[in-house]
C-alpha cells in the first residue's frame, strides 16, 4: 500500500492505493505558512480516520506545483513514516515524452495526469483540469505531451468579478436554467458555468484543428463533474486521474 499526495495551490489531494486500488480520496487545504509538523499531525488525523497505519505503508509518492509546502510535506512524511518519499521531477521516470520548449517547466500535476489518461484511455488525447487555474493539456497520437494551455480557474475568475465590482454578489458554481439569465445570480451563473463551457469546446476544437485529428478528452478537477456536462464535446470524467498517475509512476520507480 502507498500513500500519494498531489499537492496543488488550493488544495492537498492524498489517497492510499493498493494493487491499483484507490482505498480512500481526502483533501486538506493548501498552507503554505504550516510547518511540517502541522502537515505530519494532518496526515496522521486523516490516515487514522480511514484505519491506516502510517507504518504499514511501502512508500509515498508527491507531486507539487508549490514548492514551499513541497519541503514541508517531505519532511512531515518522514516523521511520520520514517522513510523518504518520491516526488515527482527531474530524476524520477514517468516514461512521457515532453516536447515543449522547456520539458523542466512542465507542471507535475500535468505530467501525473496525462500518464494516467493515456494509460486508461490511450492517445491522442486532451486532459482539463478544472482547478485552481483551467489546463488543459495535449497529448498526440505518438502518446508525447506537446503542449496545451493555462487559463484563470473559475473560482478565481469569479472572486476577480465580485471584488472588483459593487453591486454583483458571490454565487454558487451552478448552471442556471438557460443561457440568457433573467437576474443578477443567473447573469453570473451563466457567464462562468457556460462561459467556462463554451471556451472549453473552443480550446477543444482549436486544438483538434492544429493536430489534425479528432482526441478523446477526459476532463478532471473538483469542477469537472459540474462543467463537463455542460460542454458539446463529449468528455470522460475522471475525478482520480491524478491518484491514478501518481501511482503509475511510483510502480514505474519502484525498487
Amino acid at each position: 500500500m502507498i500513500l500519494a499526495i498531489d499537492v496543488g495551490n488550493s488544495n492537498i489531494v492524498l489517497g492510499c492505493i493498493e494493487d491499483d486500488r484507490i482505498l480512500f480520496e481526502a483533501r486538506m487545504a493548501s498552507d503554505q505558512l504550516k510547518t511540517s509538523d502541522q502537515y505530519a499531525v494532518e496526515l496522521s488525523n486523516m490516515l487514522t480516520m480511514f484505519r491506516v497505519d502510517p507504518l504499514a505503508l511501502e512508500g509515498t509518492i508527491v507531486s507539487s506545483v508549490v514548492p514551499p509546502i513541497t519541503n514541508s510535506v517531505k519532511t512531515a512524511v518522514r516523521k511520520l513514516t520514517g522513510k523518504s518519499c518520491k516526488v515527482v521531477g527531474p530524476g524520477l521516470k514517468t516514461g512521457l515524452n515532453i516536447r515543449i520548449d522547456n520539458p523542466a517547466q512542465a507542471g507535475s500535476d500535468l505530467v501525473v495526469a496525462a500518464v494516467a489518461a493515456i494509460h486508461d484511455y490511450g492517445a491522442p488525447l486532451i486532459v482539463i483540469d478544472l482547478g485552481t487555474a483551467t489546463t488543459i493539456t495535449v497529448v498526440d497520437k505518438d502518446k508525447s505531451f506537446v503542449g496545451g494551455s493555462i487559463s484563470p480557474g473559475m473560482k478565481i475568475s469569479m472572486n476577480a468579478l465580485t471584488s472588483r465590482t459593487a453591486q454583483l454578489p458571490g454565487v454558487s458554481m451552478e448552471a442556471p436554467p438557460r443561457a440568457i439569465g433573467k437576474n443578477t445570480v443567473d447573469c453570473m451563473q451563466s457567464g462562468i458555468m457556460f462561459g467556462t463551457a463554451a471556451m472549453l469546446d473552443g480550446m477543444v476544437e482549436r486544438m483538434e484543428q492544429e493536430l489534425g485529428y479528432k482526441t478523446t478528452v477526459v476532463a478532471t478537477g473538483g469542477l469537472a463533474r459540474y462543467v463537463a456536462p455542460l460542454c458539446k464535446h463529449e468528455m470522460q470524467i475522471d475525478k482520480d486521474l491524478l491518484l491514478k498517475g501518481l501511482n503509475l509512476i511510483y510502480k514505474l520507480n519502484a525498487g
